[in-house]
């Protein structure tokens, strides 16, 4: 079972989506991720007395609620906290599935960490399957995001299957934050509060009187979410949908006020959304507002969101405070910068290539490294490649610079000029790696020079790692000729 399990892990960590294919959809990507997931829930709290048990129901209530950040720092706190607690061995996976679940390299590398000590103090770990399953999945995300010696990790790993679920091949690389799903239009079936003919009735009579008089039903629909009670809470999901739809004079402060306000955060992620919907100039206003004030950060993810699907210079503006907002949480300031790129302005690049220089913190420029990448063009190109020139930047950032260079189609003449210029091993790994994931003729030539010439042994045994991943007939005959050599 273990080993089915990592089979499993090592098919979702290296076939995700053939070789890196940065501009794929979102969506897909997210398929690719969750193949052969294990269980997203812990099981329900049964220790009676256990002196963790009500920090335990507390975590599990928060991976419930996808708030994994929060339940990530719940399930650490269980073991440094009650390390004798009965929950304490698998806290350690849950605190790693939720931070996996998070994304970010640094948080994936946390992630990492958990499991290698569940591993060592915890052995027998009624998790330790899932657990091996899960570090191997972390390792194909590093993998993605350009960390070559994770990459070569997984490869090497997958080797050690007799028969693996698919070819071993490099993983795609997600450095982008995952999109934000949007809410669908109220359904509201699967509430037990909804179950209720009277609501039923109700919803379809606001239904109707949308459809027949918008004007006359916009003041019953804002009295019925203008109520706070319980009993109103299927009401209020669908009021927020009709009010977007029947548009008219002042839904955007009606949305507005139920984002603000309304107790249920359904319904308030529901108003931002349908907001987005409205598609005017004061609806922008009202999500700007959202961002700029709220304290939800639920709601600020979604106002993001809203506001990058807007045709609003406005929009992009709130966007580009909000990212430079040191105030704000960076995991939603690296979706301001995510969405940013996405918008296809031509000035964005400018932007961001300027706000490189001016913002903090190494997770924040390498987000700022894939939205450009992900525009193309010759002047984000040179300007990735000027990044991983500059000797005065972290070698991390300057081996993103260089990755997603790579992947953006900076010219292959220009990064196999830079080679001898790195007087650096880890930036010259890094260049190798990037060779290999280009599909030029150009690009194995370059590998098979490497490791005939290369001073460094190395640097040489690299290089023919990366041919032996290789399809190009030419590094299946370099190899054999080093085999067979006398």
């Amino acid at each position: 079972m273990y080993r089915m399990q990592l089979g499993f892990a090592l098919a979702a960590a290296i076939g995700a989506g053939g070789w890196w294919t940065p501009g794929q959809e979102l969506a897909s990507l997210q398929v690719a991720q969750d193949a052969a997931a294990p269980a997203e829930l812990p099981p329900p709290a049964a220790l009676v007395g256990d002196p963790a048990d009500s920090l335990y129901r507390a975590a599990r209530e928060a991976l419930t609620r996808r708030e994994f950040r929060r339940a990530a720092d719940l399930f650490a706190r269980i073991g440094s906290q009650y390390p004798k607690s009965g929950y304490a061995p698998d806290a350690l996976y849950w605190q790693a599935f939720a931070l996996y679940r998070v994304g970010g390299t640094a948080q994936l590398r946390e992630a990492r960490d958990a499991l290698r000590r569940q591993r060592e103090r915890f052995p027998d770990a009624a998790t330790k399957g899932d657990a091996a399953a899960l570090d191997v999945r972390i390792q194909g995300e590093l993998a993605r995001q350009g960390d070559s010696q994770a990459a070569e990790s997984v490869t090497e790993m997958a080797g050690q299957f007799a028969e693996p679920p698919t070819p071993p091949r490099p993983p795609v690389p997600a450095e982008a934050p995952e999109a934000p799903e949007p809410p669908e239009p109220p359904d509201h079936d699967g509430d037990d509060r909804c179950q209720d003919d009277d609501n039923d009735t109700k919803i379809a009579a606001m239904n109707a009187l949308i459809h027949m008089d918008s004007e006359r039903a916009q003041p019953i629909l804002k009295k019925v979410l203008a109520r706070k009670d319980a009993a109103s809470v299927c009401l209020r999901r669908k009021a927020v949908f009709l009010i977007s739809q029947g548009g008219g004079e002042g839904a955007e402060e009606i949305l507005l006020a139920s984002a603000r306000n309304d107790p249920d955060p359904e319904v308030r992620e529901q108003a931002v959304f349908w907001l987005s919907q409205v598609g005017s100039e004061r609806a922008v206003g009202a999500l700007d507002s959202i961002l700029r004030t709220s304290k939800d950060r639920n709601l600020q993810e979604k106002a993001i969101f809203a506001l990058s699907q807007q045709e609003s210079s406005r929009a992009r503006q709130a966007l580009r405070t909000y990212a430079e907002r040191t105030d704000a949480p960076e995991h939603l300031r690296e979706q301001a910068i995510f969405w940013i790129g996405q918008s296809g302005a031509p000035e964005s690049g400018a932007y961001l290539r300027e706000l490189f220089g001016r913002i903090k913190g190494e997770e924040l420029q390498k987000k700022i490294l894939f939205s450009v990448s992900q525009m193309g063009g010759a002047e984000n190109t040179k300007w990735l490649i000027g990044v991983a020139r500059d000797r005065t930047r972290p070698v991390e950032t300057r081996k993103q610079a260089l990755f997603w260079a790579g992947q953006g189609g900076a010219p292959l003449a220009d990064l196999s000029a830079l080679y001898n210029t790195m007087d650096d091993r880890e930036m010259k790994e890094q260049l190798i790696f990037v060779y290999s994931q280009r599909d030029e003729p150009a690009a194995v030539d370059k590998l098979l020079e490497i490791s005939k010439r290369d001073p460094d042994p190395e640097l040489r045994k690299k290089a023919l790692f990366w041919l032996g991943q290789s399809d190009d007939p030419r590094a299946a005959k370099a190899l054999q000729d080093i085999i067979e050599q006398p």
